[in-house]
C-alpha cells in the first residue's frame, strides 16, 4: 500500500511539471467563482418539534455558473444544514501568474445535531469530480484514477504535500438555516475559502 501511494504521488509530480495541458487547467481555476446553490424545497416540523428538511443541491459547471453538473436532493434531519468541503490548494509553481489556486471536493451533508462522520456523501473520496471535467481531459485515461484517487489520499498524509506541487489541503465547512423562497449561492475565492450568499429565489 505504501508502495502505491508513493507511486501514485510521484506521478502526480511528474504530471503537474510534465503535462502542459495539466497545468494550463490548474491555472484556469478561477479566482473567485460560483460553484452551486442549495435551495430549500420542504421543511416539515412534527409534534416534538424534530425538524425535517429536504434540500436540492446542484453544483455547476467550472466554466458556466448557469450550468448544472450535478444535482440531488436529501433528507436532512435539522433546520441547519451544513455542507463539507475538501480544499486543495496548488503552488504557485504550477500556475503562470504567481498565485496559488485552489480546487474544491465536496464531501458531505449533515444536520445540526448529526457528527460529520455520519453525514451523506456528496462526492466519495477517489471519485472524479464532474465539475473539473477540464482537469480530468488534460489526463490520459490511465492516470485519472489515480490522480484523483491520490489527490483524495494526500488529506491524510499532509508532509508529503510540497514534494507534489500542492500546498494545502484541508476541510472547510459552512451551514445555512435555509428559508423558503431562498436560494444559497456556494462561493470559493482564491485562498480557497468557501462561502454562501443569500439571495432571492425570484
Amino acid at each position: 500500500l505504501g508502495f502505491a501511494f508513493y507511486y501514485s504521488t510521484s506521478s502526480i509530480h511528474e504530471l503537474l511539471t510534465e503535462n502542459r495541458h495539466l497545468s494550463e487547467a490548474v491555472h484556469n481555476l478561477t479566482r473567485e467563482e460560483q460553484i452551486g446553490y442549495a435551495v430549500l424545497e420542504s421543511q416539515i416540523r412534527d409534534e416534538s418539534g424534530a425538524v425535517t428538511s429536504e434540500i436540492r443541491f446542484v453544483q455547476t459547471a467550472q466554466d458556466d455558473p448557469d450550468t448544472i453538473v450535478s444535482e440531488r436532493t436529501f433528507t436532512i434531519n435539522s433546520d441547519v444544514v451544513h455542507f463539507d468541503a475538501l480544499i486543495v490548494k496548488f503552488s504557485d509553481e504550477y500556475v503562470k501568474d504567481g498565485r496559488e489556486r485552489a480546487l474544491y471536493l465536496w464531501r458531505r451533508i449533515y444536520g445540526e445535531e448529526t457528527p460529520p462522520s455520519q453525514g451523506q456523501p456528496i462526492e466519495a473520496p477517489g471519485s472524479v469530480p464532474e465539475r473539473y471535467d477540464s482537469i480530468t481531459r488534460s489526463l490520459r485515461f490511465v492516470d485519472r484514477k489515480p490522480f484523483w484517487g491520490t489527490i483524495w489520499d494526500l488529506a491524510n498524509n499532509p508532509s508529503r504535500l510540497s514534494n507534489y506541487g500542492i500546498t494545502a489541503i484541508f476541510g472547510n465547512a459552512v451551514y445555512v438555516r435555509p428559508k423558503p423562497g431562498k436560494v444559497y449561492l456556494f462561493k470559493i475565492n482564491r485562498a480557497g475559502q468557501i462561502y454562501p450568499k443569500v439571495v432571492n429565489a425570484y
